[in-house]
């Protein structure tokens, strides 16, 4: 990379991506707005859901002006071989049994929390609150999470201290800016760790934005069935 592309990879630039995802967003977007859409829509779906809107326009733009500035402006969206297709049902196919589970495991042991937009989800149920939900987790969230959480935070990582630092690193911020949904944590850390190896195999986060989508949009379409 030449020197000029330097900067995205600096200690400043990660802190402020760091900055980002646990100071502005949480109080300013989770915190405040969040409050304010839900005076609004008097629904957790609709002010969830207008929440992550925002979230991802915040962190993808905080991004966007990193790299603009560092003149760095390649985040792993180069296309991926096809014979990638059968690792990506692989591992979509680890995660999901992973995930049971964890859960499983965690509810055994009585540890659960609501989730105030899946208890909006199945409490009010319509074609439009469905669409709403899984256009939110299996489409917005996926994009811009695997951007940020592998794009920038576990290539940033991995540049510093390796592939398994990389990967545990990511995948810890990843656990983190789930809270307070702590019931699932493990299952996000798992996910982390799925993605970001899936990103490392490939050279492409298209592969681990599949995995993503289809994952949450799995889980969407259970939720909505239970």
């Amino acid at each position: 990379m030449k020197q000029k592309n330097q900067g995205l990879w600096t200690i400043k630039s990660f802190v402020i991506m760091l900055v980002v995802t646990f100071v502005g967003v949480p109080i300013l977007i989770e915190g405040i707005l969040q409050d304010a859409l839900h005076s609004l829509f008097k629904n957790d779906l609709y002010a969830g859901t207008a929440t992550g809107f925002v979230m991802a326009a915040v962190f993808l733009s905080a991004l966007y002006g990193l790299m603009v500035q560092t003149g760095d402006r390649k985040i792993g969206f180069q296309s991926f071989s096809k014979r990638h297709w059968p690792r990506i049902l692989f591992w979509l196919f680890v995660l999901i049994l992973g995930s049971v589970a964890i859960v499983v495991l965690m509810e055994w042991f009585g540890m659960t929390y609501e989730n105030k937009k899946t208890a909006s989800l199945q409490q009010d149920l319509s074609l439009f609150s469905f669409i709403l939900a899984f256009v939110s987790a299996a489409v917005i969230s996926p994009f811009y999470e695997e951007i940020i959480y592998r794009g920038f935070f576990y290539t940033w990582l991995k540049r510093k201290g390796g592939i398994v630092f990389g990967l545990a690193g990511s995948s810890f911020i990843f656990m983190l800016v789930h809270i307070p949904t702590y019931n699932t944590l493990p299952v996000n850390f798992l996910s982390g760790l799925v993605f970001a190896w899936v990103y490392e195999k490939t050279k492409s986060l298209l592969p681990s934005m599949i995995i993503h989508a289809c994952f949450n949009g799995i889980a969407v379409i259970l939720t909505a069935a239970a």
